[in-house]
């Protein structure tokens, strides 16, 4: 790269970081993964920048591959397990929210715990019954078993994506099927 090659991409840099960095962190949760796009998106126009210095829309060019990176970010990361969403069950004044995990192995407590936990799980079981056989069992291995979707794929012969799916139609059912019992226990807090 020569010198005036190397200036121009410094005022270049110097002229988009600022606009850039605002748009990246508008759309991620985290000042420090802002950093990180950006940084990446930065590296890629340095490494491309001889082909595309010429560009007219260069401040285009960097909006399209943050955003692009955004996504990549996003898609990457994991959502929480359904099991590790925490709730507060109505008449407990403790404050304490329990996941449904906790709820599993937390049998003792008061007459109004016990009462909410029985609801849930009458939901909880009923909702599960109306999922297609396989979204219930890809569920249940994942969710209550704790195996992971390369465990079950090797248990089942399932291919890996076919299993992602099905996991992903049965917490959509269920998010949906078990909306009011949610908002009747968040209501009640």
């Amino acid at each position: 790269m020569t010198a005036a090659t190397s200036k121009q991409l410094d005022a270049t840099i110097r002229r988009e970081r600022g606009k850039l960095f605002s748009f990246i962190r508008r759309n991620v949760p985290t000042k420090e993964e802002a950093e990180d796009i950006l940084q990446d998106v930065l590296y890629q126009f340095a490494n491309s920048f001889e082909s595309i210095r010429l560009m007219d829309r260069v401040s285009a060019w960097l909006m399209h591959v943050a955003r692009n990176r955004i996504i990549d970010t996003q898609r990457k990361k994991k959502p929480d397990p359904f099991s590790k969403i925490k709730v507060r069950f109505p008449g407990d004044e403790s404050g304490d929210r329990l996941s449904l995990e906790e709820m599993i192995h937390d049998l003792e407590g008061l007459p109004d715990e016990v009462y909410w936990q029985n609801q849930f799980w009458d939901e909880i079981e009923d909702a599960l019954d109306e999922l297609p056989e396989e979204q219930r069992r890809v569920f249940e291995m994942n969710e209550f078993q704790g195996l992971s979707f390369k465990e079950i794929s090797e248990k089942t012969g399932e291919p890996l994506n076919t299993l992602l799916s099905r996991k992903r139609y049965a917490v959509l059912y269920l998010r949906k099927r078990l909306k009011n019992l949610y908002e009747e226990l968040k209501n009640n807090v």
